[in-house]
């Protein structure tokens, strides 16, 4: 295949709320795409009624005309064949949730780029937002890369960074990382229009990684130091969030801490004292919280309706 320079025809692979708002910029920026990539319909909620992905929700909202590819595995001979006789020249992934196999990869005459929210080559992986902030970063930020079959591996186009203050949570993040990435990948695309831009190989020596947040890993641990109870809370707030069991009266319920300040108050472990629960070093202060079966509320609201309540 061969690319005439000129405006640059893109498929958009993506899923996520972090997706849809950079495929949402680029629509108003009139890039030329022709078609979206984003995973199958998935069960959701208590109903696990079968929903589409906020990425498909938005085309489906704003751009009904393009076609809309959903595949099991992106490996699958009838996807790839349509990928080909679309004939785009670039392809723009954005938190899609597959691996590109390399016959994928190849396909584009310009090839894939990639845009990843975190420093490479730090935070590689599922996670870099929430596993920056488990790991108490002062800064981040996102990058673009040109895509190869290694898992974030591939020479980086352009960086943009923030710093991140100790109270700031994965919501809060995820918010700035999106407004660093809108203009940073509108000017990758444009530069694309010339043809395919130098890039700075990654110092693979100096890489981490990020895997996704298992289901176990939401589950506070009190027996470690305030501040790693702290950073686990504002890692996954507001989803999927970090939880403990607590003893409300006679009943065993689960109870979702969305916002925590760091106390350096001494209180035994787990007790509460006040809004302060007792970590293996300090403390923490709860303000706010999500009980099970209700809504998030401020935790002094929540506190001054039980009797007794005692963590677990």
């Amino acid at each position: 295949m061969s690319f005439e320079r000129g405006l640059v025809k893109i498929i958009f692979f993506g899923t996520p709320y972090f997706a849809k708002e950079i495929l949402d910029f680029l629509f108003a920026k009139k890039v030329q795409i022709l078609a979206v990539v984003t995973q199958p319909d998935r069960p959701k909620g208590r109903s696990l009624q079968c929903s589409p992905s906020p990425v498909k929700e938005l085309v489906l909202e704003k751009r009904p005309e393009l076609e809309v590819l959903q595949p099991l595995k992106v490996s699958e001979e009838w996807f790839l064949e349509r990928l080909k006789k679309l004939g785009a020249d670039l392809y723009v992934v954005v938190a899609f949730g597959q691996i590109l196999p390399q016959k994928l990869l190849d396909i584009p005459p310009l090839g894939c780029i990639n845009v990843h929210a975190s420093l490479l080559p730090k935070y590689r992986g599922a996670a870099p937002m929430q596993r920056c902030l488990m790991q108490g970063e002062k800064a981040t930020g996102v990058a673009i890369q040109k895509m190869v079959l290694k898992m974030d591996a591939g020479d980086v186009l352009a960086v943009s960074k923030t710093a991140v203050p100790i109270d700031m949570t994965f919501g809060e993040l995820e918010k700035i990382l999106i407004a660093l990435t809108k203009p940073l990948l509108l000017d990758i695309v444009r530069r694309y229009e010339e043809g395919i831009p130098e890039a700075t190989p990654q110092d693979h020596s100096l890489a981490t990684y990020a895997p996704k947040i298992e289901p176990e890993q939401t589950l506070i641990q009190w027996d470690q130091s305030n501040l790693e109870v702290h950073n686990q809370i504002r890692a996954l707030s507001p989803r999927p969030g970090a939880w403990c069991y607590c003893q409300v009266g006679e009943e065993r319920k689960r109870v979702k801490i969305l916002s925590a300040a760091l106390s350096v108050e001494e209180i035994p472990l787990k007790q509460l004292k006040g809004r302060k629960i007792g970590c293996k070093h300090g403390s923490i202060e709860l303000l706010e919280v999500q009980p099970e079966g209700k809504k998030k509320m401020n935790a002094p609201d929540w506190l001054r309706g039980q009797k007794k309540i005692l963590f677990m």
